[in-house]
């Protein structure tokens, strides 16, 4: 038996130093404690038991199809390390030895590249299993005979020489998978991944091949170029000077893999599961370079767009260290697929941040794999090939583990959430404005065909389904007018979204505050789909929702509307026809049963091989699935009925009969709410069961203590079942992270009035939304606040009943979130008056009869406001910090060369941070960009030093990002340069870089 000991030793046969930011191995050292290592352990050995269905006998090896075969490498991780339990693999470590060996000599040999003809070469997705099977032969390398090594290097070798041979061109086994060339994809389809394929193709051959191989150093050459441009450039950062493996980054890259916010599309929308596949792919090959001693290629560890691409990952993340899927449904709560990219950041590229995602994910598994169907660490959705996959890369990520020996402790959520915190509009063509903030994550979708609002409080992805609409009624059609925007604390002083859509259904707003607040009107009924599973070990998931009203709590348990098998009784009644009748879906995809059986007092089937109707079919899943008693056959609704919700399947049982119950057993396209029927005559129908059960709540309702929801103007009462909550047509509702707003008061309390009837207003935890449900401007309308100690941007005149009245303007068809910039303590006079400047300028003006005596607060700064009678005072916060919101065009925008830095250059995005206190180093002869996110006519580049010698800059303009001209005065520019040649250490830094807009020309009179 290979001991640890011998594993670290073979990680370090070569001699090779470790691109790892931890000390080189050193074998006399004890591992440190590492929990999540051992919980990957413990899962590798419980999930044996689904390795051991994969055996053959025929065959006398695990089954090729779905390349269930690649269980090899969890086995070799099991058996060449210390501590096999026999009892939580089910298997004796001897039996998994023979097995395991009998099965890599076996795949060895039917290897196209080995000579044989069974699986093999082809890219996509052999060579994947490939890179697992070689591992995995190579951790047992001395047990196997010399055949199976000859025909396991032939793997390696082949594989990386049939994808160097290829070129930039496609695989032309792999059917219409393709990296398009070099240039890639980014619209719709990122080629991120399949770049990232053909790079992870190379690196066994690559790792394995003997020192001064010379097919390797062309292979190295070719790795490092599919590796870097597997995240691609935007167009501004092709100058990027960064030296990886001896060439900048710039001679490297040439595609275009991602949005210049920083986000991968696939399957034509935002699906992070694809983004994730930057750091997957690179931990398969840093796998072969760290077991076989060798360096890792830098850019394993200095990504161009890295650091970016995880930041964008992180503001989409949630509590399970998976992030949310804000458009496609089918790769949820994939939890097995998710480990290696997290293991591979946090271990490998050492971020702690990726570190505390990976515990947290770590923590959830073992529930996840004894939830049904047992021992799977992958369900829900997704391909039979994810569960061996998901099993190599757990084994990977130990390895990870135990070759730092020491691991990267996590920071704390808290921690991670501050970090992660922000708003980000990912643009038009992408459709997505999110905001994940320290107490929840929320997004507007606006893709054509993805419409949704999103709302994730206390980042918990198993209380509300994101795959289903919150709030807004699901929409068949693309909105006929939209707005969005994602506010900043950096520019405007508030983190937070607004989003205005004109559908079919009728206008909708959604905001979003940095409490973790949202905040909806629009058409109703409203509504949340809730998860209610019994998984012990997951928050939340014990089998029931509790819901508490004003009435009081009540707790239902789950049982029905939740998929799975949903088994119904109900007193005896005549019937000869049953149905089913849809009344909401699980998702996107409708209905989808594998049975459908109707039972009589003795417990006979009557509904077996029947005659059944639909509303409608999928033809591969005709209506007499249900009823043909085959467990694996199913029937499902056409394509074009999936987003239909009454969706029916009706079946004649031939003669009347004395019905007491049904059984639905569902596929993953499962039923929340649905009806029973049944009749005589199968035109008339009556319910015999509607499911699930539900509840009457009120006008505020608390969900499990995790969530929060409050009514204003409601038709009727808020309802509940385990799996949905129903809230019916509302001026406004306001949904509360968490267990601390008194939601009671929430309900009770006044709103701000004022403006027209299109205008809903709220001050939910002290924020002033405005959503314009009109496509007329809203221009001075008086608004009536209720509370008087509040002070928002604009001019605010204290009332006779202690509120004040503001003037406010919001855009057509558009909406606004505004901070309170000031508080006020004390009773001013009815009259006194509040102009606010900005976040750090107030001007006071008592009426002609009363003097004002308040104190003014912003922050931790206060001054007493004392201003006689007539009189007018001004009152300036000192400056630390940014003064928002700003016009400076350049403020809080992306800057570039982004990850990873010029040797000596600082952060350039310090430069527009707006602190006073963080300047960017341009580092020699350093350059920088600032993207304003659209052309923009500018007026003037302002530039503000640290002290120190001021080198002469270099200010350059371009609207493409790519050709740029001196800035000579006024122009149309998306994209500003600034350049110091000749700059040296202790040179002046640039503290600030502003943008000034080109004032709109007057109108003629």
């Amino acid at each position: 038996m290979l001991t640890r000991r011998a594993l670290l030793a073979l990680a370090g046969a070569a001699g090779g130093a470790l691109a790892l930011p931890v000390p080189a191995f050193d074998l006399d050292v004890s591992l440190a404690a590492d929990p999540v290592a051992d919980e990957y352990r413990r899962l590798l050995l419980v999930h044996t038991r689904w390795v051991q269905q994969q055996w053959d006998p025929a065959i006398g090896a695990y089954r090729a199809a779905d390349f269930r075969f690649a269980a090899v490498l969890g086995n070799a991780v099991l058996l060449t390390t210390d501590g096999y339990d026999a009892d939580l693999a089910g298997v004796d470590a001897a039996v998994l030895r023979g097995q395991t060996l009998a099965t890599i000599t076996r795949f060895a040999a039917t290897n196209r590249l080995a000579g044989g003809t069974e699986w093999g070469r082809r890219l996509f997705w052999d060579s994947t299993f490939e890179l697992y099977f070689v591992l995995a032969a190579r951790l047992l390398w001395a047990e196997l005979d010399a055949a199976t090594r000859s025909n396991v290097d032939a793997i390696a070798r082949g594989q990386a020489a049939y994808a160097y041979g290829l070129g930039t061109g496609n695989d032309p086994l792999s059917g219409s998978w393709t990296p398009n060339g070099s240039a890639g994809g980014y619209r719709g389809d990122t080629k991120l991944e399949e770049m990232g394929v053909y790079a992870q193709a190379i690196a066994p051959g690559l790792a394995w091949a003997p020192a001064g191989d010379a097919e390797a150093s062309r292979w190295q050459e070719r790795f490092v170029f599919w590796a870097a441009n597997a995240s691609g450039l935007p167009a501004a950062d092709r100058a990027n000077p960064a030296v990886i493996d001896g060439r900048p980054v710039s001679a490297w890259n040439v595609a275009h893999n991602l949005h210049d916010t920083f986000v991968v599309e696939n399957h034509e929308s935002v699906n992070p599961h694809y983004q994730a596949e930057l750091w997957r792919t690179a931990g398969r090959a840093a796998a072969h370079f760290l077991a076989a001693g060798r360096p890792l290629p830098q850019v394993l560890t200095r990504q161009p767009n890295g650091r970016e691409l995880w930041a964008t990952l992180r503001l989409l993340a949630s509590d399970a260290g998976e992030p949310v899927m804000p458009m496609i449904g089918d790769r949820y709560h994939l939890y097995g697929r998710d480990v290696l990219p997290l293991a591979f950041l946090a271990q490998v590229q050492g971020d702690r941040h990726a570190a505390r995602a990976e515990a947290d994910l770590a923590a959830r598994l073992m529930p996840y794999l004894r939830y049904a169907p047992e021992n799977r660490l992958t369900k829900f959705s997704g391909e039979e090939k994810y569960e061996p996959e998901a099993r190599a890369e757990l084994a990977i990520a130990y390895l990870f583990h135990r070759w730092r020996t020491t691991p990267v402790q996590p920071v704390t959520s808290a921690e991670f959430f501050t970090a992660a915190a922000g708003t980000r509009f990912f643009g038009t063509a992408v459709g997505l404005t999110a905001h994940q903030s320290t107490t929840g994550f929320a997004a507007a979708v606006t893709k054509p065909g993805q419409v949704r609002f999103l709302w994730q409080p206390g980042h918990d992805n198993w209380l509300i389904d994101t795959r289903a609409p919150a709030f807004l009624p699901a929409q068949t059609a693309p909105p006929m007018r939209q707005w969005t925007a994602a506010y900043t604390a950096a520019r405007d002083g508030v983190d937070s979204t607004a989003t205005v859509l004109q559908t079919a259904a009728g206008w909708a707003g959604y905001a979003t505050l940095p409490t973790g607040t949202v905040v909806y009107t629009g058409p109703g009924p409203s509504s949340l789909t809730l998860f209610n599973l019994t998984m012990p070990g997951v928050p939340g998931l014990d089998g029931s929702r509790t819901f508490t009203g004003p009435a009081g709590t009540v707790t239902l348990p789950a049982g029905l509307g939740d998929g799975g098998t949903d088994r119904i009784t109900f007193t005896a009644r005549s019937a000869r026809h049953v149905r089913f009748l849809g009344r909401s879906a699980s998702g996107q995809y409708g209905y989808s049963l594998f049975a459908f059986e109707a039972f009589d007092a003795t417990g006979t089937d009557r509904a077996r091989g029947r005659t059944v109707t639909a509303s409608s079919a999928d033809p591969a899943y005709p209506a007499t699935n249900a009823v043909d008693g085959n467990a694996t056959t199913r029937w499902a609704v056409s394509r074009d009925d999936r987003s239909r919700t009454d969706s029916w399947l009706a079946v004649d049982l031939g003669a009347t009969v004395q019905l007491t119950g049904v059984t639905l057993t569902w596929e993953a396209a499962y039923a929340t709410s649905y009806l029973v029927q049944t009749s005589t005559n199968g035109t008339t129908w009556t319910t015999a069961v509607a499911a699930p059960s539900t509840t009457t709540l009120g006008a505020w309702a608390d969900v499990d203590g995790r969530a929060g929801l409050v009514t204003h103007g409601a038709t009727g009462p808020i309802t509940a079942s385990p799996t949905r909550i129903t809230i019916p047509p509302a001026t406004l509702i306001e949904g509360y992270s968490g267990a601390g707003t008194d939601l009671a008061a929430a309900a009770a309390r006044r709103l701000p009035t004022g403006g027209p009837a299109t205008l809903r207003v709220s001050d939910a935890d002290g924020y002033l939304t405005l959503l314009n449900l009109s496509p007329t401007a809203v221009n001075g309308a008086v608004l009536t606040l209720p509370r008087g100690d509040r002070l928002y941007r604009g001019v605010s005149v204290a009332r006779a009943d202690g509120g004040l009245d503001l003037t406010a303007s919001v855009p057509a068809g558009g909406g606004a979130v505004r901070p309170a910039r000031f508080t006020v303590t004390g009773r001013a006079p009815t009259g006194a008056r509040f102009s606010v400047a900005d976040s750090h300028n107030v001007t006071v003006t008592a009426p002609a009869g009363a003097a004002i005596d308040v104190r003014l607060t912003a922050g931790s700064w206060s001054a007493q406001a004392q201003v006689p009678a007539g009189a007018t005072r001004s009152f300036t916060k000192p400056i630390n910090g940014p003064v928002t919101p700003t016009t400076d065009l350049a403020r809080g925008r992306t800057t570039f060369p982004t990850s990873p830095l010029p040797a000596g250059m600082g952060e350039p995005s310090h430069a527009v941070d707006g602190n006073p206190g963080t300047s960017w180093r341009p580092g020699p002869n350093g350059r920088m960009v600032v993207d304003l996110g659209a052309s923009r006519t500018v007026a003037a580049v302002s530039l503000a030093w640290t002290s120190g010698t001021r080198r002469a800059v270099r200010v350059e303009t371009s609207t493409d990002g790519a050709t740029y001209s001196i800035f000579s005065g006024p122009l149309s520019a998306r994209y500003i340069a600034v350049a110091v040649p000749g700059w040296t250490t202790g040179d002046a830094e640039i503290v600030e870089l502003s943008v000034t807009a080109q004032p709109a020309s007057p109108e003629p009179s």
